[in-house]
């Protein structure tokens, strides 16, 4: 079973997960030519676990074709859902066991690598998968944090090309998430407000560092970018859970979400990228200080010893001139997707 180790000094939780290590791990990943296996595409259902969830066509039986998206849990997972958390002390240390969940999302039953090459319906069924498993797993008193992320290329930490998101529930709040909230907190009991609330207004009044700007949502390179090209998704309704987006925000965030990596696959040259959706935890009520967003990361540079060492990033990119040039270049939605 995988544990879960405390930091004794910075309270930093870290999963011991001997499991992981049996993972496919290529040290490149190259194209699969036609016609070559891959376990997550349509009609290899028998090599994945048995479906969590799927959204299928009727007449269609769970674990065989008919699916347009589909959940399975991770064959190497992080964590593991059965059992108790049998939380105890070692000494100064605390630990308890790795329980949590760990599902992987296949976003489409064709090969395809790029979620950008997806219809825009297929995408908002993703973004309404990854609800739908919020809310179930919110039910699970045990689990605490539900983070939902893509990687995508060999840099960003993918070992299988064919496009698909992981869903990750930790029993505790990890670090970043901790501190993302407590700065929120802190600017909300100063100021009254929420600081996304204020981000989004001042982005949006100067409009230095806006990439997209739509009904609902608005895109931009944030100003303390860490990464070149870092972009952020913002909704312009105040709402701290993933999990609470409406149909209607579904709809555009599809389109949104997939222009955004349009315009940063044709910018960059098709970069390996992580996105993540930062939400608030499960145990928790609608939160005046804190908004759900999404992050996405393309990775340009290493972390390296410094950044290590000291917390600092060091971009070489101003943010006003990558929003700039990811603002003008135009992309085409209407790609078609190749089966």
């Amino acid at each position: 079973m995988p544990e879960l180790r405390k930091d004794p000094i910075v309270g930093r939780w870290v999963i011991i997960a001997t499991d992981r290590a049996k993972r496919p791990v290529a040290p490149k990943i190259e194209p699969v030519p036609s016609g070559s296996f891959c376990p997550f595409c349509e009609g290899n259902e028998i090599h994945t676990p048995h479906e969590i969830l799927a959204y299928r066509e009727r007449n269609t039986k769970p674990d065989e074709k008919g699916w347009r998206v589909r959940v399975v849990p991770n064959k190497f997972p992080a964590l593991q859902i059965e059992g108790g958390l049998d939380k105890r002390g070692d000494g100064i240390y605390d630990h308890m066991n790795g329980i949590g969940a760990h599902e992987v999302i296949l976003e489409c039953p064709f090969h395809e690598t790029s979620i950008s090459n997806l219809t825009e319906e297929n995408i908002r069924e993703i973004l309404w998968v990854y609800r739908d498993r919020l809310i179930d797993l919110k039910k699970d008193p045990r689990l605490v944090y539900g983070m939902v992320f893509k990687n995508v290329g060999t840099a960003a930490g993918a070992s299988l090309e064919h496009s698909h998101s992981q869903l990750i529930v930790t029993p505790i709040v990890p670090i970043n998430v901790w501190e993302e909230m407590t700065g929120s907190l802190e600017f909300f009991n100063y100021r009254g407000r929420c600081i996304y609330c204020d981000m989004i207004h001042q982005e949006l009044t100067t409009a230095k560092r806006i990439v997209l700007d739509s009904p609902s949502f608005v895109s931009f390179c944030p100003y303390a970018s860490r990464f070149p090209f870092e972009t952020w998704i913002l909704p312009k309704n105040h709402n701290s859970h993933y999990e609470n987006i409406q149909k209607n925000e579904v709809e555009e965030l599809g389109t949104v979400l997939k222009t955004i990596l349009l315009k940063l696959e044709k910018a960059l040259d098709k970069p390996a990228y992580n996105y993540i959706i930062h939400t608030s935890p499960l145990d928790t009520p609608m939160l005046p200080h804190y908004h759900w967003h999404i992050e996405i990361i393309p990775r340009l540079t290493r972390v390296a010893g410094f950044e290590w060492g000291t917390g600092f990033y060091i971009n070489p990119v101003p943010p006003e001139q990558a929003a700039q040039f990811l603002h003008d270049t135009e992309v085409d939605l209407s790609v078609k997707v190749k089966r």
